[in-house]
């Protein structure tokens, strides 16, 4: 069962953009490899910097799912879908 603290942060979290966790996540990651801070604050920097990196990548699975191709038939019908990966060739 998660803490009120850990509630409070994984709210704060899902609440920001991709852009702003991305750049808060470069800061944990800076704090982190300066080894200035103390073992207690660098544990929950680090609890903070794997909620703001499944966010990211949750972020970006929407993205991805919202560019992902439809496939028209000839009578303006769904017939399939391309995924985005596959449209640049990965």
């Amino acid at each position: 069962m998660l803490s009120k603290r850990e509630k409070d942060m994984s709210q704060e979290v899902n609440s920001l953009s991709f852009e702003e966790a991305m750049t808060e996540l470069e800061s944990v990651v800076r704090q982190l490899e300066s080894g200035k801070i103390k073992l207690e604050e660098a544990v929950s920097v680090y609890e903070r910097g794997v909620l703001l990196k499944k966010h990211c990548e949750e972020k970006l699975k929407q993205a991805k799912s919202k560019i992902d191709k439809l496939i028209i038939g000839e009578n303006n019908t769904i017939i399939g879908r391309e995924d985005f990966d596959e449209q640049i060739g990965d």
